[in-house]
């Protein structure tokens, strides 16, 4: 289904390289864990059903990569991904979300996906269609007579000769649709108005309902319901041709899109090939064993998620979803607990356990530099739409980690995340001067670094505000 997913493990791992630094036994792990799903494709039927993904929960600090792992990762896979916290789930009975809420949102991702898949697919074809239905505005057929429009709006003028030939006429009507075709597609027409009719969504009436655990999904499923008792609408609007063609475009996909075929694939690819990825499952974890106060939700909720991780069978508006090989990574820095406070059940649902390591200055030079979508040539690519060229000496990188991590330790721990503040605040000056500055190029050297943050990295009590 998904080419991608024959990935080798060694392809995967030096593809989350190229965006995340660091970090080899997280991204081990979950490139043998995508091979895996390859792997099972490749077995009996009776056997594969037996082979349930091996879930992964990784242990580490904020701002070291978790979350980016697991986006990168189903990115790379062409799955189905979404990120929940944990935190937002309470146990059946209290008001908030229940947790195969998760998997309905999952489901939700996945027809936008394939749908979008398929848009891209007909693309071609609906171009042809809404250029065919833009060129009957402008020329509607007529029998023995030709059309064309004039200088003003959407005019027409019509040359009847009953002595012309049928075929010689078809021939002359052709000519002139293609030369309006030509001139469609030079744009010599983006000034015409016309006057389309479009499709408008299901009129319905809103219904709104005060949700609680449980009925996540009531209010889409009776929406849907009452949808099909208001017929589809048309409805005239007057545009240009570029937007005419763009509306009629998006209306031709609309009509070619098989919704059953494309709700079928995704049921499929989100069994099949699905992530979720748990972020703050530390915040659920019973410190002292439960009992009494919020420790009673929290470990209702890691009891609710049991049979859905274990594999359940969800009821959902599109269909029924087995989450048995959908594959969970769980992530939690475990500050004030530890996996152990999990309920055991819980632990023995997430067999492989990773550590993520704190960052260094070493590393955050890397993350400055050297990934596809680093900082630095973030700014600089900022800088240039300002016509300036932003220069990055060695030394003031140097500079801007070793003050990262310096702030880190005395601080806060929050990883990479802060040399976004850092970097903020070194070019705050030339951000905010950039479109009055008439020189053409800035060099930022450590000099200028220290200059900057001087007062701030001084100051802790200052610090902690700012960075």
């Amino acid at each position: 289904m998904n080419p991608l997913q024959s990935y080798t493990p060694k392809e995967t791992l030096a593809a989350l390289d190229k965006f995340i630094v660091g970090q080899a036994d997280a991204k081990r792990s979950v490139a043998i864990a995508l091979r895996n799903r390859w792997r099972r494709r490749q077995v009996p039927a009776g056997l594969r059903e037996e082979i349930a993904p091996k879930n992964i929960i990784m242990i580490g600090p904020t701002g070291v990569g978790k979350t980016e792992i697991a986006r990168r990762l189903a990115t790379l896979a062409q799955s189905p991904f979404i990120k929940v916290e944990a935190s937002k789930f309470t146990e059946v009975g209290y008001v908030g979300r229940d947790v195969e809420s998760m998997i309905r949102d999952l489901v939700d991702l996945a027809i936008n996906m394939v749908k979008k898949e398929e848009k891209e697919r007909i693309e071609g074809i609906a171009e042809v269609n809404a250029e065919d239905r833009i060129l009957d505005l402008l020329l509607p057929p007529s029998p023995g007579s030709m059309q064309a429009a004039g200088p003003e709006g959407v005019q027409s003028f019509t040359i009847d000769n009953p002595d012309l030939p049928v075929q010689s006429t078809v021939q002359e009507d052709d000519s002139t649709r293609e030369k309006f075709r030509k001139m469609l597609r030079d744009g010599t027409l983006d000034d015409r108005d016309l006057e389309v009719s479009l499709s408008e969504s299901k009129s319905m009436p809103m219904v709104e309902i005060m949700t609680t655990s449980g009925m996540e999904d009531m209010q889409s499923s009776l929406q849907d319901a009452f949808s099909k008792f208001f017929p589809r609408k048309k409805k005239d609007r007057k545009m240009k041709v570029p937007d005419a063609y763009e509306a009629l475009k998006k209306d031709e996909m609309e009509k070619l899109i098989d919704m059953d075929q494309v709700i079928k694939e995704a049921l499929k690819r989100t069994e099949e090939s699905g992530i979720i990825f748990l972020d703050e499952i530390d915040k659920i974890a019973s410190k002292n064993g439960g009992g009494h106060g919020p420790e009673v939700s929290r470990e209702g909720v890691q009891r609710d998620l049991l049979p859905i991780v274990e594999g359940a069978t969800v009821s959902t508006k599109h269909g029924m979803i087995k989450t048995d090989h959908i594959l969970f990574i769980a992530s939690g820095a475990f500050h004030l607990c530890k996996p152990s406070d999990l309920v055991p059940e819980l632990q023995g649902r997430f067999p492989i356990r990773v550590e993520l390591h704190s960052l260094g200055k070493d590393e955050f030079v890397r993350i400055l530099t050297e990934p596809e979508n680093a900082l630095i040539k973030q700014y600089v690519a900022l800088m240039k739409t300002e016509g300036i060229e932003l220069v990055f000496e060695d030394d003031a990188v140097q500079e801007i980690a070793a003050i990262a991590v310096e702030v880190n330790e005395k601080t806060e721990e929050i990883g990479a995340r802060r040399l976004h503040t850092v970097m903020e605040r070194v070019l705050d000056v030339l951000s905010f001067d950039a479109s009055e500055r008439e020189d053409e190029r800035f060099v930022i050297t450590a000099e200028y670094v220290r200059q900057q943050l001087e007062d701030i990295v001084q100051d802790q009590d200052l610090s902690r505000y700012i960075l």
